[in-house]
């Protein structure tokens, strides 16, 4: 069965992804989404202050958050998918995850901001796709008003 992964933020960006998969229209179906989400670590400073309980249960709500608009896209669409989130720098989480699944295709919402600015500040979309071992589809998505 073909893996696809899914990688989210949260955005509308990523909700035109899910779209996209939704609709059928590139894939036949059978195959089975991987929704990511990567949060960052916490820093140092956070930890001296914080335990670790609530370390952890923060990373599970901010990735709850980002993945359950795409989610229940995904489930009214009726195609399978899984929750995977994840913690650290975002393009090496989304890479290393896609080849633990062996994923026959990396999906991802991008902002389409331009190359100026995605050089600038770096662009999670533009290392998955400049690092990637399978094929990986950018999807265009609306600005939100």
């Amino acid at each position: 069965m073909p893996q696809i992964i899914l990688a989210t933020d949260g955005s509308s960006f990523s909700d035109a992804a899910a779209h996209f998969l939704a609709t059928g229209r590139l894939l036949q179906p059978g195959y089975t989404v991987h929704v990511v989400h990567v949060s960052p670590e916490v820093t140092g400073q956070v930890r001296a202050f914080v335990n670790k309980d609530t370390i952890d249960a923060w990373h599970h709500d901010e990735s709850e958050k980002a993945m359950a608009s795409v989610c229940k896209i995904l489930g009214d669409a009726g195609v399978p998918f899984e929750r995977h989130p994840l913690r650290g720098f975002a393009p090496d989480k989304i890479l290393a995850h896609a080849r633990a699944v062996h994923a026959d295709a990396i999906v991802m919402g991008t902002h389409g901001r331009g190359s100026f600015f995605d050089a600038v500040i770096g662009s999670v979309a533009g290392r998955v796709l400049a690092q990637a071992d399978c094929p990986v589809m950018m999807v265009k998505g609306d600005r939100p008003a």
